[in-house]
């Protein structure tokens, strides 16, 4: 484990990777809880690693890199020889963050909940390092906010104002509509504050639509006698399409659970106007050291992406499917993903087919692709809405696409 020490003498070298992508640290000042320090002298004065706390929400089962970039902060704190605490919000998943969300967001069971963390898991593998002893805290916060009493509760709720909750962007937005409010709502920020409590953090990570929860965690600290974390937000990354944050149900994504080949075709057609954030946020690429020529940067990225999740052999050879791809060549490459043709029953649409497979969100969205002549099977554009296929062996072996990032080759 590297020493927790660092060389005060060269600071701005010291904690390169402290500042790298990040969009704010609060307090960024000295303050009357800590008056003669900043999280960089904390980090460069302390000899004791420093508890980072990264609350998550399983509210759903697939994260993409956008998910991806506190998680990155969350390793680069354990390699500087801190105490990763990724926070798995069971109980508070059940209610939903309402930042950001213009109704009540529908509530999950426990089920649903227990079942997204376990994907969560499987999916920031790559990025975080699991193995070192002492490195990484997983808890749940069932632990303890199960456990609170109504006088606990009612504790936590005297800490705030009404006022104070309205504040907070979401609320005043859903207030000012005549949108209703549920009282519940108001417990998350109280609830994911006390996480801080339970866990002693002494900094929480998040996007830079976590601020007003970060703080929440540093009020409670404060009433409770501890020592109030720091917040380090991270900015909100865009999706593929440049315009709007990236999101699943906006298309505009690359999931971490994405194979090797759709994940690098993604990626090597970023747009010019996002490629530097990419970099910065996406890899620990040297900023001072990327090609000039912009489809020179763009296959870097796509390469050093895809080898952080699949290795550098895999994302050699989703490099060279692409390629094949360009020449109208994919039928042979071993780097498209494969679909089980005995999940399907037969006689078959092909349209069922693009639905079941995962290309397509269902048949319908399928029927719509063919109709627009995004959709071919073995390079030949398919043109028959309806096709129809009697057994799996007249697919076997033969590609399908739709698009031109998303391909799948059926398998009997």
């Amino acid at each position: 484990m590297p020493s927790l020490v660092f060389d005060a003498s060269h600071p701005t070298q010291s904690l390169a990777w402290l500042h790298r992508g990040i969009s704010e640290i609060f307090p960024n000042q000295p303050d009357s809880d800590s008056p003669d320090e900043n999280l960089a002298q904390r980090l460069t004065q302390t000899d004791q690693p420093l508890r980072i706390k990264l609350g998550v929400d399983p509210t759903g089962a697939e994260l993409h890199l956008g998910h991806s970039i506190v998680f990155r902060k969350l390793r680069a704190f354990q390699d500087a020889g801190h105490t990763a605490i990724l926070l798995i919000g069971d109980f508070t998943a059940r209610i939903g963050d309402p930042t950001g969300k213009s109704e009540v967001r529908r509530q999950l069971s426990a089920e649903q909940v227990a079942q997204n963390a376990r994907t969560f898991l499987d999916q920031v593998r790559p990025i975080l390092d699991f193995e070192t002893p002492g490195r990484l805290e997983i808890r749940y916060n069932s632990e303890w906010l199960s456990k609170l009493n109504l006088e606990d509760i009612l504790e936590l709720l005297a800490t705030m104002t009404v006022g104070q909750m309205l504040a907070k962007e979401g609320f005043a937005d859903r207030y000012r509509k005549e949108t209703p409010i549920f009282l519940h709502e108001f417990l998350y920020p109280l609830m994911q504050g006390y996480d801080s409590v339970a866990l002693r953090a002494d900094v929480e990570l998040g996007g830079t639509d976590q601020k007003f929860n970060l703080a929440v965690g540093r009020d409670l600290q404060r009433h409770f006698n501890q020592r109030p974390q720091f917040g380090l937000l991270m900015p909100i990354l865009l999706g593929t399409d440049g315009v709007q944050k990236m999101s699943k149900s906006l298309g505009n994504y690359v999931s971490l659970a994405e194979d090797p080949l759709s994940m690098y075709s993604k990626l090597e057609k970023t747009p010019d106007a996002l490629i530097n954030d990419y970099f910065e946020l996406l890899t620990n690429l040297p900023l001072d050291q990327l090609p000039a020529a912009p489809r020179d940067r763009q296959k870097l990225l796509a390469i050093d992406v895809v080898s952080q999740y699949h290795g550098k052999d895999a994302a050699l050879a989703a490099q060279a499917a692409a390629q094949s791809l360009v020449q109208g060549d994919i039928s042979q490459s071993d780097a498209v993903p494969t679909f089980p043709l005995t999940t399907v029953q037969f006689p078959a649409k092909l349209f069922y087919i693009l639905g079941a497979s995962g290309l397509c969100k269902s048949g319908g969205e399928g029927r719509r692709q063919i109709q627009g002549g995004a959709v071919r099977l073995d390079g030949d554009r398919v043109t028959e809405v309806d096709l129809s296929f009697d057994s799996a062996d007249q697919l076997d072996g033969k590609v399908l696409q739709v698009g031109k990032n998303k391909f799948v080759r059926l398998v009997l």
